[in-house]
């Protein structure tokens, strides 16, 4: 008896890490409109309005374009050293990507967030530690969102002039607001 209880003991401590380890994997972004879909209202801070009123939201278009392409040397929409800034997932594979999540649409909420179908529900995006610990990509203070940033907005690029943190984040802050 003892040793039945220990082997189901040890079976189900081994279900419980495999279907974890599967669920972590399988963890894929989803996209700018899923996301918007609760971070467009007024509780949520109009998230969605201040990305689609950045420069973010148009990094990729500005791949698009001949000035872009002649600082390539090529097609900047298909040179990874200028995607990898401008275009959230291109370097995923296909099965990291949900339905809906398309890399033409710049720099993208899961950029700094974290792929995002494990804390995409309400339930889970109503409690912060419920979010992070569903793999929410979560910034301790302005440092070390400003260290997200200049992993872009750096030297390496081709167009860099300078980068005044405290001037762009107040340009792109999107606080959810204080309850009530």
């Amino acid at each position: 008896m003892k040793k039945a209880t220990s082997i189901f003991t040890l079976f189900t401590f081994l279900l419980f890490s495999f279907s974890t380890i599967l669920a972590q994997d399988k963890n894929t972004f989803i996209g700018t409109k899923k996301c918007g879909m609760c971070h467009k209202k007024d509780t949520a801070g109009k998230q969605l309005k201040i990305w689609q009123d950045s420069k973010h939201a148009n990094a990729f278009k500005t791949l698009q374009t001949a000035e872009a392409d002649e600082i390539a040397k090529g097609k900047a929409v298909e040179d990874p050293k200028c995607l990898k800034c401008h275009a959230t997932g291109h370097d995923l594979d296909a099965k990291m990507m949900g339905k809906d999540f398309k890399i033409d649409q710049g720099i993208q909420c899961e950029s700094c967030h974290g792929a995002g179908s494990s804390y995409k529900k309400k339930s889970t995006m109503k409690d912060h530690a419920k979010s992070v610990a569903a793999g929410m990509v979560e910034y301790k203070d302005k440092a070390a969102i400003e260290a997200q940033c200049v992993t872009c907005h750096n030297k390496k690029s081709p167009t860099f002039k300078d980068f005044d943190f405290e001037k762009r984040w107040a340009e792109i802050a999107h606080p959810v607001p204080e309850k009530k």
